[in-house]
Formats: structure tokens, C-alpha cells, sequence
């Protein structure tokens, strides 16, 4: 199963392509699974250590379905709007939870696949910069990143939004890297999977 995780507190562009991506892994008979920080209640961390001691976190919120959803996930796709340069405050918030999650088992995402979009408002917005992000996220926890390789998905999926949701359905390149992303993510989920057998 795959978890596509939008991290925008708006139902525009970046949840709109997080489906996309979604949309295309059904098609090559990948059960998928969404989860929207819109409308959710997501504290963010506090770094209190609770978890440490309790292997689980102390704040009862909405972070419970997706912690399930995480467990439970072959691969996870993160995208995000760029805020200054970076992710958004909410996905921030539902990264640093995760903590949670490694302090129980810190083996929960080994062999797990990643994959990352980034919408930016301008053409050069900082989506690379939110992808690092991301993918530095990856890492730390052991989720294998993957990109769409060279020549025009280099870190992941980029979109350029102008600001609105009808210029992201007409970017043609932000559609070139996300077909390109997922194609090596497939990939690399059926790798992985057969390992773990």
C-alpha cells in the first residue's frame, strides 16, 4: 500500500497533483491511500522525549490515523506547497511527529520507497529546496528516497503553479516529472518488495 500524503491546509494545486500521482500508481495496480493535513488537528512537536519513554506520543490528535497509515505503507509520496522557500508549517509539524513512530520501532521504514513533489508559486520557488526536505526526511528514517533521474525530475516532482490551480494542470514539464518520478518509484517499490520476501 501507498500512502500520498498532501501537505497543503488548501484543497488547490498540491493536493490536486498528489492524486494525480495516486491516480497513476492505480493504474499499475498499486492499492493507494490519501491523507490531507486540510482540516486536520496536527500539534507539532515539542521534543519532550515523552515518546522515548512511552514509544508513543503524548498528543492525542489526528496523527493517529496517519501513523497507521505509515506502519502499514510499502512507500509514501510527500508533496507539499512551497512556503519560503521550504515545506509547509503543517508537514513540518507531521515530520517532526514521526518521532514518535522511530522511538517505537526504529526499524518502521526499512525498505519503505519515497517519493517527493514540491508546487511552487513562482517557476524557481523553492521547490528543489522543499524536496531536500523531504528527502532529508527520507534518510534520517531510513525511508529509501527515490527521484525521476536526470533531465527534468531530478530531486522529485516539480510543479509551477503561477498561483492557481488551472496553471498547474497545464504544466506540461510538472507533468513530465511526475510521470517520470513515479515510474522509478514503481520500480523501485517491486525491488524492494522482493527483498523483504
Amino acid at each position: 500500500m501507498i500512502v500520498g500524503l498532501c501537505g497543503s491546509p488548501r484543497k488547490k494545486a498540491t493536493e490536486y497533483v498528489t492524486m494525480k500521482a495516486l491516480n497513476l500508481l492505480n493504474e499499475m495496480g498499486f492499492q493507494t491511500e490519501f491523507f490531507t493535513v486540510r482540516g486536520k488537528n496536527i500539534g507539532f512537536c515539542t521534543h519532550c522525549d515523552y515518546c522515548l519513554k512511552h514509544k508513543k506520543c503524548r498528543v492525542a490528535d489526528d496523527m493517529a490515523t496517519l501513523y497507521d497509515l505509515l506502519k502499514a505503507a510499502n512507500g509514501v509520496i510527500i508533496a507539499t506547497p512551497v512556503y519560503n522557500g521550504g515545506v509547509s508549517a503543517q508537514l513540518k509539524a507531521v515530520m517532526d511527529r514521526c518521532r514518535a513512530l522511530t522511538a517505537a520501532d526504529p526499524n518502521v521504514f526499512r525498505y519503505k520507497v519515497g517519493m517527493a513533489i514540491a508546487v511552487g508559486g513562482d517557476r524557481i520557488g523553492g521547490q528543489e529546496l522543499a524536496i531536500q526536505q523531504i528527502l532529508t526526511f527520507y534518510i534520517l528514517n531510513g525511508i529509501i528516497p527515490v527521484s525521476g533521474g536526470a533531465f527534468g525530475a531530478n530531486l522529485g516532482a516539480t510543479f509551477w503553479s503561477k498561483d492557481s490551480l488551472e496553471a498547474v494542470k497545464n504544466d506540461e514539464e510538472g507533468f513530465k516529472s511526475l510521470k517520470k518520478s513515479v515510474k522509478k518509484f514503481a520500480e523501485a517499490l517491486k525491488h524492494f518488495e522482493k527483498i523483504k520476501l
